[in-house]
């Protein structure tokens, strides 16, 4: 039996299901994919890849380096507008900002994001590093665990991870198994389920594609986000991607949640911080 060839950067269902089709000058339209759900809900990570595709798209820059997202309501899968802004444009940087909308039931837009974002070229960053970061400490691939390894979930309650090559620590799987460390930690090696590896735009993806460390806190249930603010350093090398995930604080029923993204070549190629909420019990 032949071989499905591996999908590449452009040419996969990521980047099919992140495109929108430019309406006028600075609107773009789009239906978002119930691939990327979690329950109901649109995975925030894929809004944020869909958002920084449409930026990256109206600004004369090509690579997010920066990019907040303030999360308002609940996205649902189906059409949606994405609204673009220029905001500023430099000869190194450029600034806007992009909200993402879709329609109620009486045909009244409601506004799901909010983001403001500076863009630049990656390719042009000059190579120098000096950093006191080390890559996440992750057994080998072999000994870890993806969603494909626990019980068969219900139908369309987590559609995002067939898209996904997800594979946790083991570390950090203690709430799969009825005994949460008590440590707010997740990490896992990630990729995407096609073979398309790794670029700016998908790792937008990465930093918000893992499990909430709520669950190692022994906290159940849906954990939306609030705000995602995400720095790329570098375009990475071809591979699978490290991501370490940690929570120090959970406060008034909000946690943060710090995200590194490490690529094969050891190095950090992005970073983030979240504000997300938790109903405690």
């Amino acid at each position: 039996m032949a071989q499905a060839s591996q999908a590449t950067i452009g040419n996969s269902e990521f980047d099919r299901d992140t495109a929108a089709t430019r309406r006028s000058e600075g609107v773009y339209d789009i239906d978002l994919s119930a691939g990327w759900t979690i329950i109901s809900a649109v995975n925030g990570g894929y809004l944020l890849a869909v958002l920084g595709r449409a930026l990256a798209d109206a600004l004369p820059h090509p690579d997010p380096f920066t990019i907040s997202a303030h999360y308002l309501t609940a996205s649902q899968p189906g059409p949606a507008v994405v609204r673009t802004d220029v905001v500023r444009s430099g000869r190194t940087l450029s600034t806007g900002q992009a909200s993402l909308l879709q329609y109620d039931e009486q045909g009244r837009e409601v506004e799901r994001i909010r983001v403001l974002a500076s863009y630049g070229d990656l390719g042009a960053l000059p190579d120098d590093v000096r950093t006191t970061a080390r890559p996440p400490v992750i057994p080998p691939m072999e000994q870890c665990f993806g969603p494909e390894d626990g019980p068969a979930p219900v139908d369309g309650s987590s559609a995002i991870t067939e898209r996904l090559m997800l594979k946790l620590d083991p570390a950090t799987l203690g709430w799969a198994l009825g005994a949460p460390s008590g440590k707010g930690e997740m990490r896992a090696w990630f990729g995407l389920k096609d073979g398309r590896d790794a670029d700016p735009l998908s790792l937008l993806l990465a930093v918000d594609a893992l499990p909430p460390t709520a669950f190692e806190l022994g906290i159940s249930g849906w954990v939306p986000t609030v705000e995602l603010t995400t720095h790329i350093r570098c375009r990475p090398a071809p591979g699978p991607l490290r991501v370490s995930i940690t929570t120090c604080n959970l406060a008034g029923g909000f946690l943060e949640e710090d995200a590194e993204v490490w690529d094969s070549a050891d190095r950090l190629v992005a970073q983030s911080r979240q504000l997300a909420r938790v109903r405690l019990r």
